[in-house]
C-alpha cells in the first residue's frame, strides 16, 4: 500500500487499508490489480480523474488535425491571379493543411489540356521548397487535380563547435609575399 504522500506502507489488510483512507477522508484506489499483493494507493479519486481529464484536453489542444484545402485555377490564369493563389497555398502548406490544386476546363479549353498541365507543372515548381506530392496530377472528366501535402518540418542540427581561435596575444604574422 502507498500513502496519500507518496510513501511506501506496506501489507495491510484491506479493512485496515480501507480504514486508513477513511480516517484521512480520501479513496482507496487500486492502482496495480494484477500485482501479487496488489498495489493500493490513498488519494482523493475525484482530484485525479480531474487532473487527468485536464492533461487529456490540453494535449487535444497541441494536436492540429490536418485539413484538404482547394485552390480552383483556370488553364488561362493570369499572372497575379495565379500569384494570389499560390501565396494563399503557401499558407495553407504553412498551417500544415493538405492543398488540392483544381483545373478546370470549359468549352473548347478540353482540346487544350497541355495548358493545364502547364499551369500544374508551375505549381509544382514553384512549391517544390515546401510541399511534396502526395497525389500526382491526374484527369477526371473536364478537371485536372493535383494533391500536395506539406514536407516534414526537419530541426535545424546544432553547429558543431568551432576550432578556438589561435592565441589572440601573439602578434599575427604578415603573409608572405
Amino acid at each position: 500500500m502507498i500513502g496519500d504522500d507518496g510513501s511506501q506502507i506496506g501489507i495491510l489488510t484491506t479493512r485496515e487499508a480501507i480504514a486508513m483512507a477513511q480516517a484521512k477522508g480520501l479513496d482507496l484506489v487500486e492502482v496495480a490489480p494484477t500485482a501479487r499483493p496488489p498495489v493500493c494507493k490513498i488519494m482523493d479519486y475525484g482530484k485525479f480523474k480531474y487532473e487527468q481529464n485536464r492533461a487529456a484536453k490540453a494535449a487535444k489542444k497541441k494536436q492540429h488535425q490536418m485539413q484538404l484545402k482547394e485552390v480552383k485555377m483556370r488553364p488561362k490564369i493570369e499572372d497575379h491571379d495565379y500569384d494570389f493563389k499560390l501565396k494563399h497555398a503557401r499558407e495553407f502548406l504553412a498551417q500544415r493543411d493538405k492543398v488540392k490544386f483544381t483545373i478546370t476546363f470549359r468549352g473548347r479549353e478540353m482540346a487544350h489540356q497541355d495548358l493545364g498541365y502547364k499551369v500544374i507543372e508551375q505549381v509544382l515548381q514553384d512549391l517544390s521548397d515546401v510541399a511534396i506530392v502526395e497525389q500526382s496530377p491526374r484527369a477526371e472528366g473536364r478537371t485536372v487535380s493535383l494533391v500536395l501535402s506539406p514536407k516534414a518540418q526537419v530541426q535545424p542540427q546544432p553547429k558543431p563547435a568551432s576550432k578556438p581561435a589561435a592565441d589572440e596575444s601573439a602578434p599575427a604574422e604578415p603573409p608572405a609575399n
